[in-house]
C-alpha cells in the first residue's frame, strides 16, 4: 500500500500544480478542520474528497480503504467515550444523560448523550483533518515536501531525519512483507497457535535485520564521505492554474463564512 500511494503521488492529475501550493492549501484547510463546527467539517472533508478523487484523479476504492483505516482508530476510542458505569443507587443522577443501558448486578452500564455527542465532534474532526493530510500525501510527493520545507529554511538536520525515516519505512515494509512470505510458504499460518508464534518471530527478526540494514547504510554513507544534508531532485516543471487558487481561496471564504455566519449552530460545539 505504501508504494501504492507514492507512486499516486508522482501520478496524480495535480503533479503540475506547485507543491507550496498544495502545501499550503492542505494546512489552511487542516485548520479549518481543527477550529470550526461539526458541520463545516463534514462539508470540508467532502470538499477535500473531490479535490483527491475528482481532480487528482485518486481512485475512489484506495481513497475509501484510507479513510476506512483511520477511522479504525476513533472505533476504537469509542466505548471508553460513549459507555459509562455508575452503581444503582445513583441512577437517578444519570437519567437525562442516559440512551440506553443495561443493569449487571449492582451496577449500571449505559451508553451517555453527551459522551456521544462528543464521539460525535471527535469524529467529525478528526475526519476532516484527515481528509486534509490525505490530500497532501496523494499529491505532493515526499521529495517535494522536503524540497518546500528547505525552501523555507527550515533547518537542515530536520528535513534529513524526515528524509531517513521516509526512507526506512519502506525498508521495514520490504523486509517484513520477505519474511511474512517466507513463513507463509512454509505453513507458519495454518492454525492460531502457530500463526502467533509466527508473527512473533516475525517481530524479532524484524527488529534485528532492519538494525542490520541501518548499520549497512550508515558505512555506506560514511564510505562516500558524507558530511552534509541530502540532496534530493525535483523536476521544477510547475504550471500555475488559476482556476484552482480561485476555487481554493472562494471554498475557503464560504466554509469560514459558514462558521462565522451562525449557519454551523445545528451542531454544538463540545
Amino acid at each position: 500500500m505504501s508504494l501504492k500511494l507514492d507512486t499516486l503521488a508522482y501520478t496524480n492529475q495535480l503533479r503540475q500544480i506547485p507543491p507550496a501550493h498544495k502545501i499550503i492549501f492542505a494546512f489552511t484547510t487542516l485548520l479549518l478542520a481543527l477550529l470550526t463546527h461539526p458541520f463545516v467539517q463534514i462539508l470540508l472533508s467532502l470538499w477535500m474528497g473531490i479535490w483527491t478523487v475528482v481532480y487528482a484523479k485518486i481512485p475512489l476504492k484506495i481513497y475509501l480503504r484510507l479513510l476506512i483505516f483511520a477511522s479504525f482508530f476513533w472505533l476504537t476510542s469509542l466505548p471508553a467515550l460513549t459507555i459509562n458505569m455508575v452503581n444503582l443507587a445513583n441512577f437517578s443522577q444519570i437519567q437525562r444523560d442516559l440512551l440506553y443501558g443495561l443493569k449487571f448486578g449492582s451496577e449500571y452500564i449505559y451508553i451517555s448523550h453527551s459522551g456521544s455527542i462528543q464521539a460525535f465532534a471527535i469524529f467529525c474532526r478528526a475526519f476532516a483533518a484527515i481528509s486534509c493530510l490525505y490530500f497532501l500525501m496523494l499529491t505532493v510527493p515526499f521529495t517535494e515536501i522536503l524540497q518546500t520545507l528547505r525552501y523555507l529554511k527550515i533547518p537542515a538536520i530536520l528535513t534529513d531525519l524526515l528524509l531517513l525515516m521516509y526512507r526506512f519505512i519502506f525498508l521495514l515494509l520490504n523486509t517484513a512483507n520477505e519474511l511474512w512470505i517466507a513463513q507463509n510458504s512454509r505453513c507458519g499460518y495454518r492454525n492460531w497457535k502457530i500463526g502467533m508464534r509466527s508473527l512473533a518471530i516475525l517481530i524479532g527478526q524484524l527488529l534485528q535485520r532492519t538494525l542490520q540494514q541501518y548499520h549497512r547504510f550508515s558505512l555506506g554513507l560514511a564510505a562516500r564521505g558524507m558530511t552534509e544534508e541530502f540532496r534530493v531532485w525535483h523536476p521544477q516543471r510547475y504550471q500555475l492554474s488559476k482556476r484552482y487558487i480561485i476555487e481554493a481561496i472562494s471554498g475557503c471564504v464560504v466554509l469560514i463564512g459558514l462558521e462565522l455566519g451562525g449557519n454551523a449552530g445545528i451542531f454544538t460545539r463540545i
